[in-house]
């Protein structure tokens, strides 16, 4: 069944009564910055560190500008492929943006890689430099690396006065043309990395038009505008916090808060959205289980409840990038009061494919990832036959916000792309009104004595138990079965004033509502679980752990 591309904005816009809405017109990350500079320079673009000082569309717009001819200056050229190491910081950002106008390529990447993995990519990549900025606030110096670094500066002034500072050190750029960059097209504007060890990461290229697209796709579909303020929870270098934070704020004129650590802190959450007078926050599940944890001392709610905290003025809150229980979702939106949208996006999509509508837009379906959004989405058997309504099959999506294959890596470029169609690997069914409900990885699932079954399911029941924080739910070999069930659960301090649950509790509580071959045979009760760095659940790592 495919499901076509959905029109998620009409004549006029219910939140700004009276006002048409109109998307952002941008082609690309080189003119991203241009319509929001030409109508309101002197507007905040992002509010910086832990003085909260603004940088403003005009400010930012210029500095990229000075990065961009220190860059040419330097010896690039356009097409020539730049890493970006950087935390969330004004460097990002300014990194990002200039290069983009220098005609670079940009290939961000995680500054918390051991030299060895970042010398790898840079390598695989073909990278010229690597652009440099801190590391966020207590984290390791960024490693050394094979390659031309350049560290860069941005210095933001009380009065808004911004400088970027390129240091090359006299050091010429790597030679062009080697690794994947060969492979890469005048139109290609961004390198991303699927999350992964070296070895497994792929090296995702995305075009101008990709950009551009997914970027008016998610202003489209949350109606971000000039009035729309958001924290910077997601680390950059993802496309998470990519897309969906930094350039749909910019490219809709709003303003984003980048935290004073260079990174998400649940301590200072809080305050930063008060500060920034947020809108909208986009998180993974993880993130949002922690806020919840803390809401009842933290959470600035109404002033009945809360003298003297200005309530925060949430229109809506997003989760991506990992499944989010219901039972969560439910819990946040009674704490925040306001709508939880749960939104499906992969690297090689630039991220969104599908998301819940703002309320206006449509219901909201609890357990769903919502409709698609700017794409064509379809769940096909293992015949490459769409499934009926309800039936669970792969999901494929095709559309102008998916890239066109992986660099350096044809083998899996053939078996992931088809016909301009991505095969995400990914199961889920789709309901009677085109809403997506994800069940699982394929390579995921267990396979018990020829039963499958998909540890994201078992995990959303685990999750749903009073007093469970979190589950990771993995194969354990077996001599009989082939493969069993095992779970690792972090549960909180207590619940509602008892005591935390066991193991036998919550077993009983899977018993009620799995099937017998899906309960775990296994079940651990541990203080936490590895992550990736996007806030995933580290699968690899857990498995390692546990399953032994």
């Amino acid at each position: 069944m495919a499901v076509p591309t959905a029109t998620s904005v009409d004549e006029t816009n219910p939140s700004r009564p009276g006002r048409a809405y109109r998307p952002p017109e941008l082609t690309g990350l080189d003119d991203l910055l241009n319509r929001p500079t030409r109508e309101r320079p002197g507007a905040p673009a992002l509010v910086v560190g832990g003085d909260r000082l603004p940088l403003s569309y005009g400010a930012l717009s210029a500095a990229a500008n000075a990065l961009a001819v220190r860059l040419t200056s330097a010896g690039l050229g356009r097409g020539d492929v730049v890493a970006l190491v950087c935390a969330n910081t004004a460097e990002f950002a300014v990194g990002l943006l200039g290069a983009a106008r220098a005609g670079l390529v940009v290939a961000p990447m995680d500054p918390a890689l051991p030299g060895s993995q970042l010398s790898a990519r840079t390598g695989a990549l073909g990278a010229r430099a690597v652009l440099l900025g801190p590391p966020a606030a207590g984290a390791a110096p960024v490693a050394r690396i094979d390659a031309p670094a350049w560290p860069l500066r941005v210095t933001v002034s009380p009065t808004g006065k911004t400088t970027a500072a390129l240091d090359t050190g006299g050091a010429p750029p790597a030679p062009a043309g080697t690794g994947a960059s060969r492979e890469l097209t005048a139109d290609d504007a961004l390198v991303l990395f699927t999350a992964g060890t070296t070895d497994r990461a792929k090296m995702v290229p995305l075009t101008r038009a990709n950009v551009a697209a997914s970027v008016r796709g998610i202003c489209a579909t949350y109606e971000l505008g000039p009035d729309d303020a958001t924290v910077a929870a997601m680390p950059l270098f993802h496309g998470h916090g990519l897309f969906a934070t930094l350039l749909s704020s910019l490219a809709g004129g709003g303003r984003v808060l980048l935290p004073e650590r260079g990174r998400f802190s649940a301590r200072t959450f809080w305050s930063d959205v008060r500060a920034v007078s947020a809108t909208w926050f986009t998180a993974v599940p993880t993130i949002h289980e922690i806020l919840l944890d803390r809401a009842e001392d933290e959470y600035p709610g109404d002033q009945a409840t809360a003298p003297g905290r200005k309530p925060a003025p949430l229109r809506f809150v997003r989760s991506c990038s990992a499944p989010l229980n219901t039972a969560t979702q439910r819990a946040l939106e009674r704490t925040l009061g306001a709508p939880l949208l749960s939104a499906y996006g992969m690297t090689e999509s630039a991220h969104q494919a599908a998301s819940e509508p703002l309320p206006r837009r449509g219901p909201l379906k609890h357990g769903s990832v919502g409709r698609p959004t700017g794409v064509a989405l379809r769940v096909l058997d293992r015949d490459g036959l769409p499934c009926p309504t309800g039936v669970q099959g792969e999901v494929w999506v095709q559309g102008p916000t998916v890239a066109r294959g992986y660099l350096a890596d044809p083998a899996e470029t053939a078996r992931s792309f088809a016909d301009g169609w991505l095969r995400t690997g990914d199961l889920g069914s789709l309901d009677e009104d085109g809403y997506l409900f994800l069940t699982g990885r394929l390579k995921n699932l267990i396979n018990r004595g020829g039963e499958k079954i998909s540890p994201e399911h078992v995990e959303d029941i685990l999750a749903g138990c009073p007093g469970v924080a979190e589950a990771a739910v993995f194969a354990v070999p077996d001599a009989h079965y082939g493969q069993r069930v095992g779970a690792a659960v972090v549960v909180r301090g207590g619940v509602r004033g008892g005591e935390s649950p066991g193991s036998e509790q919550i077993l009983r509580y899977c018993r009620d509502r799995l099937a017998a071959f899906e309960v775990p045979d296994r079940l651990e009760i541990v203080t936490e679980l590895p992550h990736t760095a996007k806030g995933g659940l580290d699968r690899a790592a857990v498995e390692a752990r546990y399953a032994r």
